[in-house]
């Protein structure tokens, strides 16, 4: 697998150093981003300070479905485009997500191949939080590892949730245009 640096460089991202003092990059929403809620301040701070920072411009891919990769995005401005490639190949919607929700959090943990391609709509600021990094803050802030690991599981789990329910949905409405 390619590393991290080269996975960024190969979608024309730009890294501009790292998410230092993240705990005041966006006051108004940091207790909004999921990813973030359990942690304090100088936590955030700690994180911030391993994860590196990228920019995209409007309609560059932050991350391509089917690519391999360990790393997830936590979207510091703008806003992304979830999409994903419908059996005919057309482009379906999945979400459009803004600042403070991450992406790209299921291959960062099993590194299975992405599921969906994230596309920059406007200008985009993300953190990058990989494997290795996780794992550091395990060994070296085993509290903040801790919460990190048990955020990502619940936001993977409301995800799982949010699915099994569009598709019950989507279910019932095939039974009822068959009918």
């Amino acid at each position: 697998m390619p590393t991290v640096e080269a996975q960024i460089q190969r979608f024309g991202l730009e890294q501009h150093g790292f998410c230092t003092g993240l705990s005041g990059h966006a006051p108004k929403w940091r207790h909004e981003a999921a990813l973030l809620e359990d942690l304090s301040a100088q936590e955030t701070d700690t994180l911030g300070a391993l994860m590196p920072k990228v920019h995209a411009s409007p309609g560059q891919t932050l991350i391509r479905e089917g690519d391999l990769g360990d790393w997830m995005l936590l979207i510091l401005a703008g806003t992304v485009d979830v999409c994903k490639q419908t059996e005919s190949g057309e482009a379906s919607r999945l979400a459009v997500l803004r600042q403070g929700t991450s992406i790209g959090e299921m291959s960062m943990l099993d590194a299975a191949p992405r599921y969906a391609s994230c596309i920059a709509l406007d200008d985009v600021q993300a953190g990058v939080l990989t494997r290795a990094t996780v794992s550091q803050l395990i060994h070296t802030h085993p509290a903040i590892g801790a919460k990190l690991l048990v955020k990502l599981t619940q936001l993977l789990a409301q995800r799982l949730r949010n699915t099994s329910s569009q598709l019950v949905k989507a279910l019932e409405k095939q039974k009822q245009t068959v009918a």
